[in-house]
C-alpha cells in the first residue's frame, strides 16, 4: 500500500450513492467577497435566495436523500443575511450545518452566535490564488506563508469550543510543491485541525482536444465561466499527489476512495485517516477501519458519516487500546505509540489525535469526450430543470445548466 503506486482493490470504496450520502450541498447565495481564480461559481451580487426556497431545497435533499451532514456553500455564505436561522434550521432537520467560507467576514461574535444556533464545523477556502489583496498582510503570500491565516482560523474555532474545523486548497501545477509542508502543518496543529482538503485545478483551457456542445449547438470556449486563456495544468490526478505527499512522509498511505463515473480505477476523492499527536503519526488507519466505521455509524444512525465531532477525534488513545485486538493498522498504531512512551514516560500526557487528509480530483475527460465525475458524488445540490422540476446534480458545474438549461458534453475537435 506505501509504494508508489495505488491499488482501487486495496482500498474501501466509499459507501456514498446518490440517494444515501454523507453529504449534500446547499447553496443559499452566489455573492462573494472574492473573485478567486479557480473558483466555478459566478460572483453575483443580488443573488440571496429567500428563507422559503431554502427550506425547499433542503426538503428536496431530505426526501430523495439520506444525509449526514449539509454543506453551506456559495458564494459566501457568511454573507448571507440569514445564516444564523439558516444553520438553526439545518441543525433543527437532525442534520449537521458546515460552512464553507473564506473567512473574510467571520468575526468572533459571529462565530458565537452560529455556535449557539448549531453550527457542527467550518471548511474554510484559502489558498494563493484567490487575491486576497485585500491589504498588504497576504497579498503575494504562497502556501506555506497562508498558513499564518489558516491558524488564526484554527485557533478562533478552538476558543469556541466544540466546532470542526478543516482546509480546502485548491492545488496547481505550481503549488503542488507545497503539498507536503502543508501536510506537516496539519500534523502540527493535530489538536485544532480536523482535516486537510486538496482540490486539483480544473478549468477548461484552449489546449483541450475537445468542443463543447449544449444539445447540438456548439459553445463558443470564452462563453464557458470556467475556461481560462493561460496555460495550465489542468490534469492533476490524486496518485500524483500522493506521491508528492511521500517525499516528506513515506509511510503516507490512503485508505478509501471514491471512483469516477467512467472509471472504476479512479480515486475521484481519496481519503487517508491518521492517528498521532502533534509530534509524531503513529499510523495510518487501513481500509477495514473506515469499512467499520462507516458500517457501524450507518447501522446505528441511518446514514454515512461525514464529518467526526472535535471530541470524537481527540479519542485517539482510546481508539487505540479499544481496536487493537480487531483491526490490524489500530494494533500497529499502538505498537509504535508504545515505543514513544517507552522513550520518554512523560509522553503519556500527551493527547493522541486523529485527522483526515482528503483529495479531489474533479471531471476528468476520457479520450472520446465522456465526462468523468465523482460517482456517489458528496457534493450533489439542488437545481429545477427547463420544466420546473427538482433535480439532484454536480454543484460543481451548476453554471452550465443556469447558463444554457442542460450539462454541456463534450466531443473530441476534428
Amino acid at each position: 500500500m506505501n509504494s508508489n503506486t495505488l491499488n482501487s482493490l486495496n482500498l474501501y470504496r466509499l459507501p456514498w450513492t446518490l440517494p444515501d450520502n454523507g453529504i449534500s450541498w446547499l447553496e443559499p447565495t452566489a455573492r462573494c467577497n472574492l473573485n478567486c481564480y479557480g473558483c466555478y461559481r459566478k460572483n453575483i451580487k443580488d443573488s440571496h435566495k429567500s428563507m422559503e426556497q431554502v427550506k425547499h431545497e433542503l426538503d428536496v435533499f431530505q426526501s430523495l436523500r439520506k444525509t449526514d451532514c449539509i454543506s453551506i456553500a456559495g458564494g459566501e455564505p457568511l454573507l448571507y443575511p440569514n445564516i444564523v436561522e439558516l444553520v438553526a434550521e439545518v441543525k433543527s432537520r437532525g442534520l449537521k450545518p458546515i460552512i464553507n467560507s473564506n473567512g473574510i467576514a467571520l468575526t468572533k461574535e459571529l462565530l458565537h452566535e452560529l455556535k449557539k444556533a448549531g453550527v457542527f464545523g467550518f471548511t474554510f477556502h484559502i489558498d494563493s490564488k484567490q487575491g486576497r489583496g485585500r491589504g498588504p498582510q497576504w497579498e503575494g503570500k504562497n502556501e506555506l506563508e497562508l498558513n499564518e491565516l489558516r491558524l488564526h482560523y484554527a485557533e478562533m474555532l478552538a476558543a469556541e469550543g466544540g466546532i470542526a474545523c478543516s482546509f480546502n486548497s485548491t492545488i496547481y501545477g505550481d503549488t503542488l510543491q507545497y503539498v507536503p509542508e502543508l501536510v506537516a502543518w496539519a500534523q502540527k496543529h493535530i489538536d485544532i485541525v480536523h482535516t486537510m482538503v486538496f482540490i486539483l485545478f480544473r478549468y477548461v483551457t484552449p489546449d483541450l482536444p475537445f468542443d463543447f456542445y449544449a444539445g447540438d449547438k456548439k459553445i463558443i470556449f470564452d462563453d464557458i465561466h470556467y475556461h481560462s486563456d493561460k496555460e495550465e495544468v489542468t490534469n492533476l490526478m490524486s496518485p500524483q499527489i500522493v506521491a508528492e505527499i511521500r517525499k516528506k512522509e513515506p509511510d503516507f498511505t490512503p485508505a478509501a476512495f471514491l471512483n469516477g463515473t467512467h472509471k472504476a480505477d479512479d480515486f475521484k476523492w481519496l481519503l487517508t485517516e491518521r492517528i498521532g499527536t502533534k509530534d509524531k503519526i503513529f499510523g495510518y488507519l487501513n481500509n477495514k477501519f473506515i469499512e467499520m466505521v462507516m458500517e457501524f455509524y450507518h447501522y446505528k444512525n441511518d446514514r454515512y458519516l461525514s464529518y467526526a465531532s472535535p471530541k470524537t477525534l481527540s479519542l485517539g488513545r482510546a481508539t487505540l487500546f479499544n481496536l487493537w485486538a480487531i483491526n490490524k493498522s489500530v494494533r500497529s498504531a499502538l505498537k509504535k505509540y508504545f515505543g514513544y512512551i517507552a522513550a520518554n514516560p512523560f509522553r503519556i500526557f500527551k493527547k493522541v489525535y486523529m485527522q483526515s487528509i482528503m483529495i479531489i480530483q474533479p471531471v476528468d475527460f476520457m479520450p472520446n469526450g465522456d465526462q468523468s465525475m465523482c460517482d456517489g458524488c458528496p457534493d450533489i445540490t439542488v437545481w429545477k430543470d427547463k420544466n420546473g422540476k427538482d433535480q439532484l446534480v454536480w454543484s460543481c458545474r451548476l453554471e452550465e445548466p443556469m447558463q444554457y438549461g442542460e450539462f454541456l458534453h463534450t466531443v473530441p475537435k476534428n
